[in-house]
């Protein structure tokens, strides 16, 4: 039988050629990448590495860098695990590292020591690179935010309200407490004053002078099954107890800040939010951060990390991040109806921006004939000649009050009006829902910004300025959760967070400035 055994004499570490470059083909990623970085000045931002003295030579700080970045360029948000594995098998990776190979802690150190208060201002200084090699356009801003799970235990909650509510229930046994150990206090002459709330500082006081007064030794108190407790340590341990707790509410309501309602107890910096885990919509209150971007030409030009749930919130801080790194405000914020409230409107209009956000009401405003028409919304009454407002029956209404209007940032007021008598009225049934007569309230100039917002959304700008906002902005969280696979928070703590965040971006934004770069060799080609 013939022998079909073949040897090979050439060995396995004799087929690569001498530079890893000659195994990559000249439109590889890497290439775009390297020639990208070496007109930014890296070192700027490796001023916070230690000066090496002892031990083993460091690798190249400036390979670090770049292998990290584009290590995010690739992956979409890589592990430290994933860096070292790919640092020894995969080509781009070992020319970036010039053959080195860091461990993962290696690189852990890096990040933690170069990047973690310095990811914004690299971030900011690439993207202002690819905006001049693009010439990005800066007055369309598209923006979007998208919840993203935080590293953290879904049953971890702490809720304000709830935090409040404890503390108030706390605060009536202490009274009882209190008043229990004034009779004790009877024959002494001293009594302690009862209050309706209780500072910790006030408590320690009052422990003090007890431990005096009583002459008590905490080393002497009796614990355990058997021993009876003296009303005096009972009272005092029970009011102990009490401090403990105080502090306790005390030190999570200062967590939570004034804009939270709830915090999660394995990340502080994380609030509870509603967000979507599957394709049909369905919700589930978990742990996130709010992550907000503003998109000029499919790049990320602005980004901002927060912890309010709600969009509108969002808004200012977002475009005042965008005017301090750009130096401009967009002529065209545009946006969906999260962001469409009143203090937002009037913010675009003190900057000289033209609003395109919708409204919560946008849609029926424009598609619904029926509610746009109807005769008992108080913006479609019918006025006198002195400019008295008419209901459908003919009744006047007559001017109640002002009031400042909820979370209005800029000192406006809406206006309560009452109509004259609703008694007897064909209408009763579909102009009011109480027994007495109808108020309406009126903001005549939010109703004016509404008009000037709809008609400048449903021209044929407008539509294509819906469409490419639905386009980019939303599309950017579709590519960076789905086709890059980051759709969870990796890190705890805020600025840790944040610097995660940022290199996510920086990887997205030279991913798309390469995808655009080869498209632009292909139609040359």
């Amino acid at each position: 039988m013939k022998n079909l055994t073949v040897y090979y004499d050439t060995p396995k570490q004799g087929i690569l050629p001498a530079f890893f470059s000659e195994c990559l083909d000249i439109t590889d990623p890497v290439f775009t990448f390297d020639r990208f970085m070496e007109e930014i000045d890296l070192r700027k931002y490796l001023s916070k590495l230690p000066a090496h003295k002892l031990g083993r030579i460091r690798y190249n700080p400036v390979n670090m860098l770049k292998t990290v970045l584009f290590g995010f360029m690739d992956e979409g948000c890589i592990s430290l695990r994933k860096l070292e594995d790919n640092c020894k098998v995969n080509i781009r990776y070992k020319y970036l590292m010039d053959g080195k190979r860091p461990s993962y802690r290696t690189f852990g150190y890096f990040i933690n020591t170069v990047l973690m208060n310095q990811a914004e201002s690299l971030f900011y200084e690439i993207t202002q690179e690819i905006i001049t090699k693009e010439h990005v356009d800066l007055d369309h801003l598209y923006i979007d935010g998208s919840k993203f799970e935080a590293n953290a235990n879904k049953y971890s909650w702490v809720w304000k309200k709830g935090t409040e509510k404890s503390r108030f229930r706390l605060y009536t046994k202490i009274s009882a407490l209190l008043e229990e150990i004034n009779g004790m206090l009877g024959c002494s002459g001293l009594k302690v004053e009862i209050n309706s709330e209780y500072a910790p500082e006030y408590l320690e006081l009052i422990l003090s002078k007890l431990h005096e007064i009583w002459s008590l030794d905490e080393e002497k108190f009796v614990h355990g099954k058997g021993h009876h407790k003296s009303p005096e340590q009972r009272n005092y341990e029970k009011l102990k107890m009490y401090l403990q707790k105080i502090k306790e509410y005390g030190e999570k309501l200062s967590i939570c800040g004034e804009n939270r309602n709830s915090y999660s107890k394995t990340d502080h910096s994380a609030t509870f939010m509603r967000i979507k885990r599957d394709y049909m919509g369905n919700d589930q209150l978990l742990p996130a951060y709010n992550v907000q971007v503003g998109i000029a030409d499919e790049y990320i030009a602005v980004l901002d990390v927060n912890q309010y749930r709600s969009d509108m919130d969002c808004f200012v801080p977002l475009l005042e991040k965008f005017y301090e790194h750009h130096g401009i405000y967009p002529k065209y914020p545009v946006a969906d109806a999260g962001y469409g409230s009143f203090n937002n409107y009037l913010y675009c209009s003190k900057h000289g921006m033209e609003a395109c956000m919708k409204f919560p009401m946008f849609f029926k405003e424009t598609t619904n004939k029926k509610y746009h028409e109807d005769p008992f919304r108080a913006v479609n009454f019918k006025t006198t000649v002195d400019g008295a407002l008419l209901c459908p029956n003919g009744k006047k209404f007559k001017f109640v009050y002002r009031k400042n209007i909820q979370g209005n940032q800029y000192g406006r007021q809406e206006e309560i009006y009452e109509c004259e008598d609703c008694s007897g009225c064909p209408y009763a049934e579909r102009c009011k829902k109480t027994p007495h007569n109808r108020r309406i309230s009126l903001n005549r100039e939010l109703t004016k910004v509404h008009a000037e917002v709809i008609g400048r959304l449903t021209d044929t700008r407008g539509f294509l300025l819906r469409r490419n906002r639905a386009i980019q902005a939303e599309g950017t969280f579709g590519v960076m959760k789905n086709d890059r696979e980051y759709d969870r928070i990796v890190r705890r703590g805020m600025d840790s967070v944040k610097m995660e965040v940022f290199l996510v971006s920086i990887g997205f934004n030279l991913y798309k400035y390469h995808r655009k770069q080869q498209a632009h060799m292909d139609m040359a080609a």
